[in-house]
């Protein structure tokens, strides 16, 4: 059975080109912060880094000395050849993303490390139930029209199919504030984050069904200080390359000493 197909890639590579005219990185910017704060708390220098990113100027920039690919289906990394690698904000628009994240594994060393950050499932959620009530009350349809986003626990999930070692999962909720839907709009146009799902309408979006949406999200989702609020949510997937050096979990039934002893505390048996 075939893969069902998430992403129109031509038209994800159309919209990032053209989002380039006039790009808007304020969310590479803070995931590239988050990712230098985390490599900080590792505390170990790494000398092959690779980079897996829709935006290879801007990461580039931040990380000079890296193997810079795109997140194509198939990753141009030769397998152990990277201490390194980051998937740079691009995993959620991946047809299988558990395969990304095994591609990533292989291109480590032993005991190399993968960083992945991307957008997780807090993410438009205002924008997603206006467009949907809006399209129902004036076409009584519904189309797919914001990208489905993985949960943290979904998306933490992946890192252990993947084989990695020591995995983590951790997010990062944002709460933005634009003038309207259509400024949010715009920006997701200025990030190449419109909509690129294959099963997407091909046509533009109506007027009456924009206009009406944009009327739904200043009704329900204003924000306290003026304008209309955006959740976005960001999700860091951590995970090691397996080494024999690397902690191992006991064997169930070997410990040595009590937890009770430990604590300093009373055990209490329970009732059969």
């Amino acid at each position: 059975m075939s893969q069902a197909k998430l992403t129109d890639r031509p038209a994800l590579l159309r919209q990032r080109a053209r989002a380039l005219r006039a790009p808007e990185t304020f969310l590479h910017e803070l995931a590239a912060e988050e990712i230098e704060d985390r490599l900080r708390m590792v505390n170990r220098s790494f000398t092959a880094p690779a980079l897996i990113t829709g935006f290879p100027d801007f990461w580039r920039a931040r990380h000079p000395d890296a193997t810079v690919v795109a997140d194509d289906e198939t990753l141009t990394l030769r397998p152990g050849a990277h201490d390194l690698v980051i998937h740079a904000l691009c995993l959620h628009w991946a047809d299988d993303p558990v395969g990304q994240l095994v591609q990533a594994r292989r291109a480590l060393c032993p005991d190399g490390l993968m960083l992945a950050v991307l957008f997780g499932g807090g993410s438009l959620q205002e924008l997603r139930a206006a467009l949907a009530q809006a399209e129902a009350d004036v076409t009584g349809g519904l189309s797919p029209r914001v990208l489905p986003m993985g949960d943290i626990r979904d998306l933490g999930a992946l890192l252990q199919r993947a084989g990695f070692a020591l995995p983590v999962a951790d997010r990062l909720p944002l709460d933005l504030r634009y003038a309207d839907a259509l400024a949010l709009m715009r920006e997701l146009r200025a990030m190449g984050e419109t909509n690129a799902m294959d099963a997407r309408p091909r046509g533009a979006l109506r007027r009456d069904v924009l206009a009406r949406a944009r009327d739904i999200y200043a009704r329900d989702f204003a924000h306290p200080e003026g304008g209309v609020r955006a959740s976005a949510e960001m999700v860091f997937l951590t995970g090691w390359a397996p080494d024999p050096s690397q902690p191992q979990p006991l064997r169930p039934g070997s410990a040595a000493a009590r937890l009770a002893d430990a604590l300093e505390t009373r055990e209490n048996p329970l009732e059969d």
